[in-house]
Order: structure tokens, then sequence, then C-alpha cells
């Protein structure tokens, strides 16, 4: 039964008619699995799942002051995307710590929107309402008016073109195109949080529920069907992708948490770049990286982290772990000093009060994934 405090995606009927187990995901009344995470898991690997990511959180920016607004709110270089690209950026705050990881879609010279994740979506509205100039920039939440359908897997493709009308072939990795999805007016986006070919589809909140059932019945063909978070948490973490809250918050820096990659010192000055060009001169204390389990244990977020040294000293601490499905093994992702941090690093993680060991591997941990293709 729904829990009435709860938000609701424009999908939750859908969800329950189908039979989803629901729960509480940061305040959202979330599908957290079907048919099984491991089974969705392979869905989506072998051929095409569906995802109600509805509580992610669009921010329209716009306006002739909106291209130098965002450049010093966001890590990345605006410059360098074109109208139909998207970016994937952060929001720091003036000590380099993390705010949000976003993606910006420009849709216009001076048009775009920001897709911020649902934890955070008022917390990143106020953050830039509060550094908006006094005139030449209009920000408008609009994230009501949108469902957001991610459609993932190697037939993808041929999923989505069945219900739009513009030919999506030519849209590349992390391009999208304006179009309709069964006449209504959407945003296509190769873009998604997998590592499988995919498209998340921001489509009018009011057409959902019909764009999402023609999707799932025209899944099932190619013996794909509707997929839960559980998922959806489970892809991301075999390619390495961060989870904010999980892997990256306000206590941790762009640098510390690998997103040197979008952090873009060259193109000025942006909200927090002292502090992190001040960190990386001066050297990073901690740093992300994928861990391996070499004993048979899981492990898990929270868990503390220990030299293999006998007596090993307290180092870090995970951020997230898991049963890696199309691996077969337990992988995580975690904190540890630099010294620490090279690839076959022998560590150990507390598991329920007794240290197995691990080692520090590359990522991502899956690599044959089509997001790219």
């Amino acid at each position: 039964m729904s829990q009435p405090h709860l938000k609701r995606t424009p999908l939750n009927a859908e969800h329950r008619r189908l039979g989803a187990r629901m729960v509480d995901f940061g305040g959202w009344d979330m599908p957290v699995q079907y048919s099984g995470v491991i089974d969705e898991h392979k869905v989506v690997r072998t051929t095409v799942g569906l995802f109600d990511v509805s509580h992610m959180g669009e921010l329209m920016v716009s306006g002739r002051g909106a291209n130098d607004f965002l450049q010093r709110m966001t890590t990345n270089d605006i410059t360098k995307i074109t109208i139909g690209q998207a970016q994937y950026s952060a929001l720091c705050k003036e000590d380099g710590c993390v705010i949000d990881d976003i993606i910006v879609y420009r849709r216009g010279i001076d048009s775009f929107m920001v897709c911020v994740n649902a934890s955070n979506a008022e917390k990143d509205e106020q953050w830039l309402r509060a550094h908006l100039p006094a005139s030449g920039v209009i920000l408008e939440n609009e994230s009501d008016a949108y469902a957001q359908i991610a459609v993932q897997g190697p037939k993808a493709r041929e999923l989505v073109q069945q219900i739009v009308d513009i030919n999506i072939s030519s849209i590349k990795y992390y391009w999208f195109s304006e179009g309709k999805v069964l006449g209504q007016p959407s945003i296509i986006a190769r873009t998604g949080y997998t590592g499988e070919l995919g498209y998340e589809l921001y489509v009018p909140a009011e057409a959902s529920p019909r764009i999402w059932s023609a999707l799932v019945e025209a899944a099932q063909k190619f013996g794909g069907k509707p997929c839960g978070l559980g998922a959806r948490d489970t892809l991301r973490l075999e390619m390495g992708y961060l989870l904010y809250g999980n892997d990256m918050d306000e206590g941790i820096n762009a640098l510390e948490c690998g997103l040197g990659w979008v952090t873009k010192f060259a193109k000025g000055e942006f909200i927090g770049s002292k502090a992190l060009a001040a960190q990386k001169e001066l050297g990073l204390t901690r740093q992300i990286v994928g861990i391996q389990m070499v004993d048979k244990a899981i492990a898990r977020h929270g868990y503390k982290i220990f030299s293999a040294a006998e007596g090993g000293h307290e180092l870090g601490w995970v951020t997230s772990g898991t049963v890696a499905p199309s691996l077969s093994v337990n992988v995580g992702m975690a904190y540890l000093p630099p010294e620490f941090s090279a690839l076959g690093t022998e560590i150990f993680v507390e598991v329920r009060g007794e240290r197995k060991m691990a080692k520090v591997c590359k990522k991502p941990f899956y690599t044959n994934g089509t997001a790219q293709l």
C-alpha cells in the first residue's frame, strides 16, 4: 500500500498495476524490482529494459546571460557543447565539495536544461537561484511537467524508433534531439546510467502513462521488460558510475570523487575552482577507487577498510558494493589514501566484525557495454 507522505511519479499507478515491489527511495514511492534484480539486470545487458526515472529534476536556464551563468556555476566548460549536445558536469560549493552531479543539455544558443538528482532537486534550485544575476537569466523548475523514461539495452534503438517521429540512429552518444514520442513533444536523449545503448525520454507528464504502456508492450517482442531501481543500481555500479549520497556528497570534493575529468580549470574561475586548484597543487589525501573482494564477502556502503599489514590501520571506507551479476564477482568502490590506491593493492574490508581480503582494481568492472555503439 502506498504511503501517503511519499511523492509519486506520473507512472506510479502503472508500476502498481504491473505488480512492482515499491519502496521509499529518497522520499519517493518507487519500484525497486518487478521480476527480480538479477533478472532485470541481465535483461538490460542482453535486450532492453525500461526504467521510470521521473523523480529526477529538470531545471530550465535561459536568457542572454545563461552561458556565463552556467560557466560560473558548473565545473565543466559550457562553451564546448553545441545545440543538441549534452554534458556531464557538477555543481560545487566554494570549498570544491560536490552539491550534485548533473547533465546539462544545450537546447539553444542561450537555452539549457539541467537534469539534477531527485534528492537534490530542491537544493540545486535554491543554490542556482541564490547566485542568479540581477538580470539576463531565467531559471524555471519544470520537474512536474516532465516524466522521464529510460530505455536501456542493446535493443533500445529498435524499440524507441517505433514510437518517435525522427530518425534516432543519427543521435550520437551524449547528444539529443527534440521530436515527438507518440505524438507528444519530447526530448529524446542518448544518455543513460547503465553502460548500455540507451535513450532517456523526457515526455509530458500527463501523456507518460500511455507512452510507458506502449513501451512495455513493444518491449515484449524483444524479451524486454520494465525494471526497478535495484537493477539500475547494480548496472551503474558495474560501470563504476557514481551515486550521489553514496559515492560523493557535500563532504567530498570533485577531485577526490574522480570528477577531475569534468573539472576544467582552463575555462576560467568558477565556484569551487580556487579550492580545487589548491587541492590539486597540494595533492589528494584520499580518492575513490574500485575494489574487488578476494574473500567470500560483499563490501557494503559504510564498511571500514584496513591495510593488509599485520594489525593494519584504518584506511578509508566503502561507498558502494554489490555482487556484479554480469561478472559473478563482488565489487565496490571506496575511498583510500593515494599510497594505497595502486591497482592490485591488497586491503581488508571489515564485514560484520571480520576482516575480509580485497584488492584495488580498475573501473569500470564491466567492459562489454554497448553505450557508445
